[in-house]
């Protein structure tokens, strides 16, 4: 963290980026801070950790953060995502809540009486208006008007990057003057070795169906930097036999493709050629285990 001084006048806050699953959270971040940061796949469930996102000019600094779509938990881990969520409400100078043009608008009705009242301001971002019409979007703005009066509501599309100056600009004026939080060249929280492990699960929401990738985790079991390229050893946990063998697929085909399509995002993403090696690992309790769910980063 940045102990540096800056004229005065500079502003830096805190926006939390929470929402129902699949309304296009991570997209909007990655969107804003102008780097990929956290996953993005059609499924629910995509983002299970809290990631930041730094934005710098000379004049202010934006520390995103993306967080777990709400839910109402099944399990210890989705109890552990739903705290990351509750934090971010707690801790945020701004909040940006999203939503979209699908979903039912008053779906987990507890966080948005939760926003009702809070002190700092909010921002209301409805996503997806490329998929809608102005006559349905002009109808939710009415509703979120209604619903939270002294937040600014912004229709967007974030993978169209439609309008999201406005919403950078609403976030600006509402930033509070403070020195930077980080200093001005970290543009994450986030290590190397997370990054990696969440490429990896990424790939196996985008190649596997049905409870499989709810089910699987993944651990970085080495990581290490050469001259030429990073070494990469991970594991992913599964928690039935059956599983390990549909990552693994015939012959290993389905766990290469996983390998080979994760390998190549991590040279994109690191700039630097990778050597991965992926192993499969039965634990039937990871989801429950306060000990596993620790070495994942879940459980303070």
């Amino acid at each position: 963290m940045s102990s540096q001084t800056t004229n005065t006048g500079h502003r830096a806050g805190f926006v939390n980026i929470i929402g129902n699953p699949n309304v296009g959270k991570s997209t909007l971040m990655n969107a804003l801070v102008g780097e990929k940061l956290s996953i993005v796949t059609a499924k629910a469930q995509t983002t299970r950790h809290r990631i930041m996102g730094i934005v710098n000019t000379d004049d202010y600094q934006i520390v995103y953060s993306d967080t777990p779509g709400m839910l109402k938990p099944n399990y210890r881990l989705q109890e552990d995502m739903m705290k990351f969520v509750d934090a971010a409400i707690g801790d945020a100078d701004i909040i940006l809540y999203v939503t979209d043009v699908v979903e039912k608008s008053d779906k987990n009705l507890e966080y948005i009486q939760k926003l009702q009242k809070l002190q700092c301001p909010v921002v209301v971002a409805i996503n997806k208006i490329d998929i809608s019409d102005q006559a349905k979007v002009m109808e939710l703005i009415g509703y979120w008007k209604q619903t939270l009066p002294e937040a600014i509501i912004i229709p967007v599309s974030a993978k169209e990057h439609f309008n999201l100056e406005s919403v950078l600009d609403a976030i600006v004026s509402k930033l509070p003057l403070s020195p930077p939080w980080f200093d001005k060249d970290q543009f994450t929280d986030r290590n190397l070795r997370f990054f990696a492990s969440e490429i990896i699960r990424e790939k196996i929401l985008e190649n596997y169906s049905q409870e499989i990738p709810y089910s699987c985790e993944v651990g970085i079991e080495a990581f290490k930097e050469g001259k030429e390229r990073y070494e990469i050893s991970a594991v992913i946990y599964v928690m039935r036999d059956t599983q390990k063998g549909i990552i693994i697929g015939k012959g290993g085909s389905a766990l290469k493709k996983t390998g080979t399509e994760a390998r190549l995002e991590m040279e994109d993403f690191f700039q630097k050629k990778v050597y991965l090696q992926l192993f499969v690992k039965v634990d039937p309790d990871w989801r429950e285990n306060r000990k596993e769910l620790r070495k994942f980063g879940y459980e303070e």
